[in-house]
């Protein structure tokens, strides 16, 4: 299994194995803290080989600096079918509304996979 795209987003959807991103970024900037980001999606896009093809746990966790979780765990199961190809994707779009963020800082977004990890991608929350 490959993690060919794990970003975030202002706007994303999948529609018949299609992925629509628009506005990608790593960092928020506010003036003022505590800070609430009204929407931002995430993004994932995983590639599977033929012999993955079946159901798979994720799992996506939120750390900062100290380790903390920031906010609740997404979860769920993907089913991986192919189409006749080698290989199949699965597309991954999560929206979340109301981030708070008590100060600047970074907010680490782990990636779980059978319960294994895969990759992180960091969300940085900058003062203007």
């Amino acid at each position: 299994m490959k993690v060919e795209i794990f970003t975030f987003c202002d706007f994303a959807q999948e529609n018949s194995g299609k992925l629509t991103i628009v506005g990608t970024f790593d960092t928020i900037v506010s003036k003022n803290f505590p800070c609430i980001h009204p929407q931002l999606s995430v993004v994932l896009r995983l590639r599977f080989d033929i012999w993955e093809f079946s159901n798979h746990t994720f799992r996506i966790e939120t750390r900062d600096l100290n380790g903390e979780l920031n906010m609740e765990t997404i979860s769920g199961t993907v089913e991986v079918k192919g189409v006749g190809n080698a290989t199949a994707v699965s597309h991954l779009v999560f929206s979340i509304s109301n981030l708070q963020f008590k100060s600047s800082g970074m907010v680490n977004f782990v990636l779980y996979v059978d319960d294994r990890e895969l990759t992180s991608i960091p969300l940085y929350i900058r003062k203007s």
